[in-house]
Formats: C-alpha cells, sequence, structure tokens
C-alpha cells in the first residue's frame, strides 16, 4: 500500500492546535470533512473514541495511530498531523504523541485497514524519516516526505 494515495495535502496539519488527544483527533477527523468519503463526521468521531476507549493508540517515539473501523466513512482515509511538542497519548514508552495519523475504514473491510497501519509503523520506525518530518516547515514538504515511504 502506497501512503501518499491516501495521505493528501488536504489531509496534512503541520502544526496541531490541540492540547488533547481528543482535540487531536477531532482535528484530524476535521481535515477530512471536504473528503466524499466521509459520510458521517459525529460516527466516525464516536468510533475513534470507542476503539481509543478500549485501548490506546500511542505506539513509541512519537507515533500515534488513532484508527477505527466505521460506517461513517465509504472507504479507507487517513490524515496526519504533526504535534511538535506532542500531546499525551498514554503511548508504550510514555512519550507524548508528535506524529499522528488518524486512519478510518469502513467496518467490511479488513486488509486495507491493516496495511496502512502497517506502513505507517514501518515507514516511521525510521528514526531520519521522524526527523524529516519534525524538521518540515510546509504540508508541502511533509507531503513530500510522505510520498517517499515504502510500500
Amino acid at each position: 500500500m502506497k501512503l501518499s494515495e491516501h495521505v493528501t495535502k488536504n489531509h496534512i496539519i503541520v502544526n496541531l492546535k490541540g492540547s488533547s488527544k481528543v482535540q487531536v483527533m477531532e482535528e484530524l477527523l476535521d481535515c477530512l470533512l471536504n473528503d466524499e468519503n466521509l459520510v458521517d463526521r459525529n460516527l466516525s468521531l464516536q468510533d475513534i473514541l470507542a476503539r481509543e476507549g478500549y485501548l490506546s493508540t500511542g505506539l513509541e517515539n512519537g507515533i500515534a495511530i488513532p484508527h477505527a473501523k466505521t460506517d461513517g466513512v465509504k472507504q479507507l482515509i487517513i490524515s496526519f498531523g504533526i504535534k511538535k511538542d506532542g500531546v499525551d497519548f498514554e503511548s508504550l514508552d510514555g512519550k507524548p504523541g508528535q506524529f499522528i495519523f488518524l486512519v478510518l475504514s469502513p467496518r467490511d473491510t479488513a486488509g486495507p485497514h491493516i496495511q496502512a497501519l502497517a506502513a505507517i509503523s514501518r515507514n516511521l520506525k525510521d528514526a531520519n524519516i521522524r526527523k524529516a518530518l519534525l524538521e518540515a516547515g510546509s504540508v508541502e514538504d511533509v507531503d513530500q516526505i510522505i510520498n517517499q515511504f515504502s510500500s
């Protein structure tokens, strides 16, 4: 899976404003409002929060991947944001989330959802990629980095 096919410039926020993980997830969801594949924002948010309540999606090295299967989308959609000073995502290593991918897919699909989560995790394991993302000054810079991700 090529993440750049799902994370377009319109789905990137370079400086997330939210100060809590819920605020950040809402901000990332709201940047998808113009995507025709998002059919129900409130249902999508409800499903994201339910999934996050079950088990935090904060990983390690500043990575968080809040995700949900929901009837609020027609197909896989992903947004990405950077929070340089981080936000508490109850991550495995206790570090704040700086690189936050919001992944939504329809309830009745599995493959693309799992492939997206794996591709994000695999690419952000690279410290050089994380460093480049933190140093990115614009949506265009971030988009260029994501376009270089391996599939």
